[in-house]
């Protein structure tokens, strides 16, 4: 037997687990074609590395919008207090920012991943420059791990590959056909958090403004399903940022005006004190034209086409203004639309909606309901959360959870 324990994936749920396997007296190694784990770690929450949310284990089963049931005991085992603990007792000063996210006191990415590598090595965990490309199992039991360069054999056996977002960094999928091979039912992969792409030109004609406390609802038909306070960003192909990150984990199938988002500009104020608003701009801007009355009410970039799409004439003097245009300016900043066309290529986002179906892992160990001793972790799995932390979370304590257990022996 080469090892108690094999992973395969050295990102943030393979080196957690791999942490707490090692310091439970397990010979694990780690198998990582990149040869150095975390490297999605080091781009996460632009090289910040947002590693958790500081709230209570129901705040965070809140933050998971598909599948969150599954997840009551991993966080109940390893909360996010827990991880907090973990890194700070491992030498990273952590504070906490708005929205409750969690940071290095540093800003740096990396120090999150030197603080695993360290205590990968206390725990001496191997890490093994080699890819996965099957498992061995016999007589329903995982016993090792196919390499194109050899046999691993195991006691047991974790798979924390990660999803399909980000393959630069080594996450491509391969874990999804390991899964499959063992006869696990993978579910459609597809993006979560990610950038939408917008129908409207204006979108564009913005590209670079980031709006801050703004309001963003997104709309099935009529139905609204999504709706955040938040900042937000366009772009050349649409909108991004994290209310709009967030708002993608709410959007299936995608047909020709199904999706749309609307912006309140204005959310601390309420339709009739934005146009007593409006009133008092207009009132010493009297003798200007409208397209130049808005300086003090909307950011540059958005006044052309806030003017366009009033239906006011740009060029009209303040005094012409009637009551019922300024109301449908009103009602435009209290409901700026957007249509929803595409989401943007699946490698481009955070994380990986689908994958192994939670159905067949049991949710107090993380082994496989099919094959025993084989355990899953992390975005390989059906689960994933808003921005804000809680995806890391997820793997972490997937993590955990499976640690706890892979030195279970079936005979």
């Amino acid at each position: 037997m080469d090892a108690e324990v094999i992973i395969i994936g050295g990102g943030a749920a393979g080196a957690m687990a791999g942490i707490h396997s090692g310091r439970l007296g397990n010979k694990t190694i780690i198998l990582e074609p990149n040869g150095r784990i975390g490297k999605k770690l080091l781009i996460t929450g632009k090289g910040r590395c947002n590693v958790t949310n500081n709230c209570s284990s129901e705040e965070l089963i809140r933050n998971i919008p598909r599948n969150s049931r599954f997840l009551y005991s991993a966080f109940s085992q390893f909360s996010s207090e827990d991880v907090m603990n973990f890194f700070e007792w491992s030498g990273v000063p952590l504070k906490t920012e708005r929205g409750n996210r969690v940071f290095p006191v540093s800003d740096k990415s990396s120090d999150i991943v030197d603080a695993m590598e360290r205590e990968l090595r206390s725990a001496d965990v191997k890490i093994i420059p080699e890819k996965a490309e099957g498992l061995i199992i016999e007589n329903g039991i995982c016993r090792g791990v196919k390499t194109s360069g050899k046999n691993y054999y195991s006691r047991s056996v974790l798979i924390a590959t990660g999803g399909k977002s980000y393959p630069q960094t080594g996450s491509r999928g391969g874990g999804y056909a390991i899964a499959e091979s063992a006869g696990h039912t993978v579910t459609k992969l597809e993006p979560a958090l990610i950038p939408l792409v917008c129908e409207e030109k204006y979108c564009s004609d913005m590209m670079g403004l980031s709006l801050k406390n703004v309001n963003l609802s997104l709309y099935d038909g009529e139905k609204k399903i999504y709706g955040d306070i938040g900042e937000m960003l366009f772009t050349h192909f649409g909108i991004s940022g994290p209310l709009v990150l967030s708002a993608s984990s709410h959007i299936e199938q995608i047909t020709p005006g199904r999706y749309t988002v609307k912006i309140d500009l204005k959310p601390g104020l309420t339709d009739q004190k934005l146009d007593l608003r409006i009133q008092r701009d207009f009132s010493e801007n009297i003798n200007r034209i409208f397209g130049n009355s808005l300086s003090k009410l909307l950011p540059a970039k958005l006044i052309p086409v806030a003017v366009r799409l009033s239906g006011i004439n740009g060029d009209r003097r303040i005094n012409q203004v009637t009551r019922e245009e300024r109301l449908k300016l009103v009602q435009l900043l209290k409901a700026f639309p957007v249509t929803v066309k595409a989401f943007r290529p699946i490698e481009e986002a955070i994380v990986t909606r689908g994958g192994v179906d939670v159905r067949e892992i049991n949710p107090k160990t993380m082994e496989s309901k099919l094959v025993k001793s084989l355990f899953f972790a992390g975005e390989i799995i059906d689960a994933d959360g808003y921005t804000g932390g809680f995806n890391l979370q997820i793997a972490f304590s997937t993590a955990y959870c499976a640690a706890m257990n892979l030195s279970l022996i079936h005979i």
